[in-house]
């Protein structure tokens, strides 16, 4: 039985000799900071199988033995989740330079047992047999993402964890946490109560689709993340090689802070939380309480998330409000700025001033580049994969999330039978069929790949996987393997072998022959959206491009 493996490594070469088989008398040999890719194996193991694989410092035989050799690589680096796996007849031997790449190991060990030892609680009977084949192993780029929208619609801690596994278990090494819009704000900030009292509550949302503006549900919607419920996310998902990147989403995208407290914007005007969805021109002041504001949250995201990185978001922001408003333009020339249009930048500059003296990173949606972003930032490209290119050749680090093929909110099809989605149409053989890397660029260049889940028509966790599976399969393949491997091995060959586990982690992904059916799951909608008539977002002129 061929070997299907998602993402696929960089070898498999399959071994005479007979599995190697885990039963009552299997041990897991690990010392120091291999440990923790043991323990993380002791756990699922414990899970899908009910053995009891004690973790200990040393086993004759019948043993699986974490190993640390070389050299660690530097973090962010492909080379810090390298990795070898070698299965004989007697014992399974797991080496890597660095644990993350233990860890990942791991993963790719989990998907070479049965399907169903993935489940939650046993259903096969033991010994687990692993196919004897030595895996040599490494990503093509350091950051895979999902990014997750928790603001549009709030998902419950539960929730959350859920997805760290999904994605771990695909080789996924970023959750990347969008946890503020203008429909929700999901972080406490101390000083500031008002952002849980208010700000992460909407009075109700639009039904069907925001262009529609037919009728409210009159339900109201919202919740927030506690300190102590955010270490508990980071802290288990770097467990499973998982690092959490928050975004806070600034100076643009503000309307449910402005609810709570409306002098940081520019009109002093009192809006509620916004109740549908698309691009408000509300935005923050330039002035010091506004960011005094700024500051104080992303101290309070630098205490939380130990992350290299923080996403400052800085897309969709509207300079009409400070073309229009008199204090925003004097404020703009007394900073020595050509004009209005250019606060956007200033503010990214403070952040990303600001963020430095924790020696973070800030990560920005590509609109950061419109009239300069600082040369450290990193950027986040989504309006067209083109300005990938562009941003490489200014000297940034890119993460390449593109709408033409990471958008896992658009349409997986074209069939009338979809539920609603938000428009356009990514199918999962267009992302199989993504290269991305810019013809011409420096790979190296390449940071990263990372598939969005906007969930603003997404209301819940199991509408969350119907969006994402299949095609976050083949997301997950692409930001691992080489383009030459997945030309030898297309994931679409490997899929229906994968769809099985999928089923064994209980995934209400999309059937691979269509649309659920409606009576299926009850996630089918009472309005559907023709993506043919969406008005498609347009990428405005980068200046110096």
């Amino acid at each position: 039985m061929p070997i299907e493996l998602i993402p696929r490594p960089v070898s498999v070469t399959e071994k005479t000799g007979g599995p190697f088989e885990i039963d009552d008398h299997t041990v897991l040999v690990a010392t120091g900071r291999a440990e923790g890719a043991a323990w993380l194996l002791h756990d699922h193991l414990r899970a899908g199988t009910g053995l009891r694989t004690p973790v200990t410092d040393s086993a004759d035989t019948n043993a699986i033995t974490f190993g640390l050799a070389g050299d660690e690589p530097a973090p962010w680096t492909t080379a810090a989740e390298a990795y070898r796996i070698d299965v004989g007849h007697d014992a399974v031997h797991i080496e890597a330079a660095a644990p993350a790449g233990l860890i990942q190991a791991v993963h790719t060990l989990r998907q070479l047992m049965p399907a169903d030892t993935l489940r939650a609680a046993r259903v096969v009977r033991p010994p687990v047999q692993v196919p004897a084949v030595t895996i040599e192993d490494e990503p093509r780029f350091a950051w895979r993402g999902l990014m997750l929208d928790v603001a549009r619609h709030f998902m419950p801690k539960s929730s959350v964890l859920r997805f760290i596994d999904l994605a771990a278990v695909h080789h996924l090494n970023v959750l990347h946490l969008h946890l503020t819009d203008d429909q929700g704000w999901r972080l406490p900030v101390p000083g500031w109560p008002k952002l849980t009292e208010i700000s992460s509550w909407r009075t109700e949302t639009v039904v069907g689709h925001a262009m529609d503006e037919k009728a409210y549900d009159g339900t109201p919607h919202g919740g927030y993340y506690t300190h102590d419920d955010l270490r508990e996310i980071v802290a288990y998902a770097a467990a499973r090689g998982v690092t959490v990147v928050p975004e806070v989403d600034l100076p643009g995208h503000v309307r449910s802070v402005l609810a709570a407290y409306p002098h940081l914007g520019n009109t002093g005007d009192h809006k509620p939380v916004a109740t549908t969805f698309g691009i408000f021109s509300e935005v923050l002041a330039p002035t010091e309480e506004a960011l005094r504001f700024c500051r104080d949250v992303f101290d309070t995201v630098a205490e939380i998330f130990p992350s290299d990185f923080v996403h400052i978001g800085g897309d969709e922001c509207p300079r009409t409000e400070w073309l229009a408003n008199e204090t925003a333009r004097a404020r703009a020339a007394e900073l020595g700025l050509s004009g209005p249009e250019l606060l956007q930048s200033w503010f990214t500059r403070q952040f990303g001033r600001h963020l430095s003296t924790y020696d973070k990173t800030i990560v920005g949606w590509d609109e950061i580049l419109d009239g300069g972003a600082p040369s450290d930032a990193v950027v986040m490209v989504w309006r067209d994969f083109d300005i990938a290119a562009q941003a490489i050749r200014k000297g940034h680090r890119v993460i390449v999330a593109p709408v033409q093929a990471a958008y896992l909110d658009y349409y997986p099809s074209d069939d009338p039978e979809e539920p609603l989605h938000i428009h356009g149409r990514i199918t999962f053989e267009e992302i199989a069929g993504f290269e991305p890397v810019p013809e011409g660029a420096d790979e190296t260049a390449v940071l990263g790949v990372q598939a969005q889940l906007w969930t603003e028509y997404i209301r819940d966790s199991r509408r969350a996987e119907y969006n994402l599976f299949p095609r976050l399969v083949a997301s997950a393949d692409l930001a691992w393997s080489s383009a030459d491997v997945r030309r030898a091995h297309p994931v679409a060959e490997r899929l229906p072998a994968h769809v099985k586990r999928l089923d064994a982690l209980g995934v209400n992904h999309r059937p691979l022959d269509g649309p659920h059916p409606w009576q299926q799951g009850g996630i089918g909608d009472n309005a559907r959206f023709d993506p043919t008539g969406a008005e498609r977002r347009e990428v405005t002129d980068l200046p110096g491009m």
